[in-house]
Formats: C-alpha cells, sequence, structure tokens
C-alpha cells in the first residue's frame, strides 16, 4: 500500500470510529433524556387560592410512593422553565427509585417572585408553607395513582425549614395518612431549636459544617435535644461542605455583592461532589424505609 493511501485509509478509519462513538453517545444522551418527563402542572384547591404544582409520575397506574417537594427561596422555576434544573435533578433521582414526585409552587401560586432577599415575607416557612404541606398531602388522598401510605416530604433551604415545622408533632391534622419519612437539606433550624422541636415521622436532616447561610450548630442541637420524645431522627453533617453542597456544578462562591433575589443576601454556596453523591444515597436508603 502507497503511504499516501495508508495515510488515507487510516484516516477514514479513525473518522469512523468517532463517529460511531459520537452516535453511541448522541443515543445515550438521548435516552437520558427521555428518562424524566416533561412534568404536568396541577391545581390544588387550597385555602384562599388555587395552589400550582408540577408533577413528575412515572409511567402506569400505580399505586406510586410519592414524595412531596418543596423548593428554596428562590422558588420553584425560572423565566423559562417551570422547574429549575436543581429541582429536576432531584425530580430525575427520585423517579429512578420508582417515586412520583409532586413539586407545590409556594411563590408562583400567590404571584410572587424570589423571596431570598425579603425582610417581611408574605409566604412564611411555619404558616402559608405548612399550608401549602397540608394541600398537597389531602390532594394526594384522592389520587388513585399515589401510594396513601407512603407519601414523604424532601424539602431544601426555605423548605426544608417549612417541613421541620410540618413534621412537628402539634401540626397534626388527623385528616389524611401520616407521612412516610421527611427529608430536610440545609434548614434553618434556629427558631425551632428555641421551641423544643421534635417530629412525628421519621426525620433525617442534611447539612454541611460550613454552611454559612444555615446553621449547622442550630440543628444539631435540636437534633439532640429532640433525643426521647421524637420519632427516628438522624442529623448528617458533612465536614467541608457549604450551603446548597447538593447542587450539580456549582462551583463554591460568594453570593454577596449582588441583586439577584433568588439567592441569599450573604453567605456561600456550591456543590461538594462527596456530599452529594453521599445524600443522594442516604435519601434512597430512608424513602425505602
Amino acid at each position: 500500500m502507497r503511504p499516501r493511501s495508508a495515510t488515507a485509509f487510516l484516516t477514514h478509519f479513525i473518522l469512523a470510529i468517532v463517529s460511531a462513538v459520537a452516535s453511541t453517545f448522541a443515543l445515550a444522551f438521548a435516552a437520558d433524556a427521555a428518562a424524566l418527563p416533561a412534568p404536568h402542572q396541577v391545581d390544588i384547591p387550597a385555602a384562599n387560592l388555587t395552589l400550582h404544582a408540577q408533577l413528575y409520575k412515572p409511567d402506569g397506574d400505580g399505586p406510586f410512593p410519592t414524595v412531596i417537594a418543596l423548593h428554596g427561596c428562590g422558588g420553584l422555576g425560572g423565566h423559562s422553565e417551570p422547574v429549575l434544573p436543581r429541582y429536576r435533578d432531584w425530580s430525575e433521582q427520585l423517579l429512578k427509585t420508582g417515586h412520583a414526585v409532586l413539586l407545590p409552587d409556594s411563590y408562583g401560586s400567590r404571584e410572587l417572585g424570589p423571596q431570598c432577599r425579603v425582610n417581611e415575607r408574605h409566604v412564611r416557612a411555619r404558616r402559608e408553607r405548612v399550608a401549602d404541606i397540608t394541600a398537597a398531602r389531602q390532594w394526594l388522598a384522592q389520587q388513585p395513582w399515589a401510594a396513601h401510605d407512603r407519601i414523604s416530604l424532601i424539602g431544601w433551604a426555605n423548605g426544608a425549614s417549612a417541613l421541620l415545622w410540618a413534621v412537628r408533632p402539634q401540626s397534626s391534622r388527623g385528616t389524611a395518612p401520616e407521612f412516610r419519612s421527611a427529608i430536610a437539606f440545609y434548614p434553618d433550624c434556629r427558631s425551632s431549636s428555641g421551641l423544643g422541636w421534635s417530629a412525628r415521622v421519621p426525620t433525617l436532616l442534611l447539612i454541611g459544617a460550613k454552611d454559612d447561610i444555615s446553621s449547622p450548630s442550630a440543628c444539631r442541637q435540636m437534633v439532640d435535644g429532640a433525643r426521647g420524645r421524637t420519632a427516628l431522627t438522624r442529623i448528617e453533617v458533612y465536614p467541608g461542605a457549604a450551603h446548597d453542597f447538593d447542587r450539580a456544578n456549582l462551583p463554591l462562591h460568594a453570593v454577596g455583592g449582588n441583586a439577584d433575589a433568588a439567592v441569599p443576601e450573604h453567605g456561600h454556596v456550591g456543590t461538594d461532589t462527596d456530599a452529594r453523591a453521599d445524600s443522594q444515597k442516604r435519601v434512597a436508603e430512608w424513602l425505602a424505609r
């Protein structure tokens, strides 16, 4: 074979391999993208308003274990998307374990934007957001596709703070089957800690030791103070992790110095790869209990 012919053959051979690999990755990417269906908006009757929510549900008739997922102070969606990537990512993780995911929009339903930098919030974690949780729970109790004895809660930041109020014994309404379990990512535990918090359902707290937006020490004090008078409660404090450690591809950075109403006024946020992976494992195990 002449040198030029050999070079041309080798070039064509390499291009063919690259093309095949690219096609394989494209098919895999398409399959992954197809794994997460578009959410369906549902309207839930609530006190003095219609609570809008986004629903991800596995194919089939169910009944499916279901998670009510509670967004943080930045809100549920963005300008062009009903569910922000951070909640879409978790919804995909939960769908893989066979769960349906209901995401109530506490701010959008009240025609409000992000509330991270609002001093006097009209939607408070301990009142309006707990009422939204109750409305979502009652709505799920009427859905034939939902496993009514396997409804759990998961929340982030302000949504996690609302979760802590919702699982207190004093918040029990007695009108629907009890929540199966609850998972709170980096809640603000300072108010709950000072009020003798306890939980009536198994509750898992996940927070970073370097979280300077929430308070890991207050969360530890809250959980330790509830011993002997609470349902099963666990806390995992990740060394070196900051706020929003479970978000994907978010470089660690300070949030101060900008006017973004969807982020807190001060502190640090960013992905911690090890804590993110461990939290995904712990969430799956906690929900499978």
